[in-house]
């Protein structure tokens, strides 16, 4: 009970940060607050933590063995925490990155991107696919390899550390932004105008070094998707099943074309349709230099 005490007592820390220092004006009780709350935060948390530790990772140690391996379980605690920190927050920012770029498991990651109204409580939605796996390259290695004890440590981490980075809670970091992610950059990762930035979840040094962070001098101007996303969350689930229409408006993707949009580039303020017209209509440059007579 003391890790979901301590996860209890920092949400309310947050809600009364975001109140006394919101970072924009939004009402508590916001669009979809309770489909957040009681549906991801506590019932599919829960699922799928007990599916990835009950049914995956023992299908997976009954493959490998690797349970009976003496692992890092002799190390201290401390150490064993900090690998886990730091091998869990390259994975999630390679696969966080590969989500965005594959047509396919964006699909299972768009569920997260869906709510309108980031806050404490919105960085919790989730497709049960990404969650499960996301869960699985958690918990394995810990269960596998480490002490029982870093599953409960890191567990408060993951669950304070999520609800801190999606928080409406206006603080800049100052030059901590260089090492860790806060609110700033990951609501431009949310971010409805730009695609493919600020992949990090806990260490921002990731983006920073892989040349996919974003922090200009500005808010973004709205957040959630270009789809019109389902109210009910069962629906919500099978919309990842749907077919694929072509896009109806062009994002920038990354931080450069990102800087083009706000620099006004036209080519991101058209629909997308319109700009393939005008793409396909553009007249195509003779090759350089004397042509050659047959």
């Amino acid at each position: 009970m003391f890790p979901t005490a301590l996860i209890v007592l920092w949400a309310f820390l947050m809600i009364a940060l975001e109140r006394r220092f919101p970072y924009e004006r939004q009402p508590f009780l916001r669009r979809e607050f309770w489909t957040d709350l009681v549906w991801f935060s506590t019932v599919f948390s829960v699922l799928m933590g007990l599916l990835a530790a009950k049914f995956v990772i023992p299908g997976i140690d009954h493959l490998t063995g690797w349970s009976q391996t003496r692992g890092i379980r002799e190390w201290p605690l401390a150490l064993q925490v900090l690998i886990s920190l730091f091998s869990h927050d390259l994975f999630i920012y390679l696969f966080h990155r590969w989500m965005h770029v594959n047509p396919y498991l964006w699909r299972i990651h768009e569920a997260h991107h869906s709510t309108p109204d980031v806050d404490w409580v919105g960085g919790s939605r989730g497709h049960v696919i990404e969650n499960t796996i996301t869960g699985t390259a958690e918990l394995a290695p810990i269960i596998l390899f480490m002490s029982p004890e870093v599953a409960a440590i890191k567990s408060v981490i993951d669950a304070c550390w999520g609800m801190w980075i999606h928080s409406n809670i206006d603080w800049d970091m100052g030059p901590l932004k260089w090492v860790i992610n806060g609110p700033y950059m990951h609501r431009w990762h949310h971010a409805r105008e730009i695609h493919d930035v600020n992949f990090a979840t806990k260490f921002s040094f990731w983006d920073w070094l892989l040349g996919t962070a974003y922090l200009p001098d500005r808010k973004p101007e709205s957040y959630g998707l270009d789809v019109e996303w389902p109210q009910n969350i069962v629906v919500q689930q099978a919309f990842a099943f749907r077919r694929f229409q072509p896009k109806a408006v062009l994002r920038p993707r990354g931080p450069r074309e990102a800087a083009r949009l706000h620099a006004g580039d036209p080519e991101f303020l058209v629909p997308a349709e319109e700009y393939r017209q005008r793409m396909q209509a553009r007249p195509v440059a003779p090759p350089a230099g004397p042509s050659i007579a047959a």
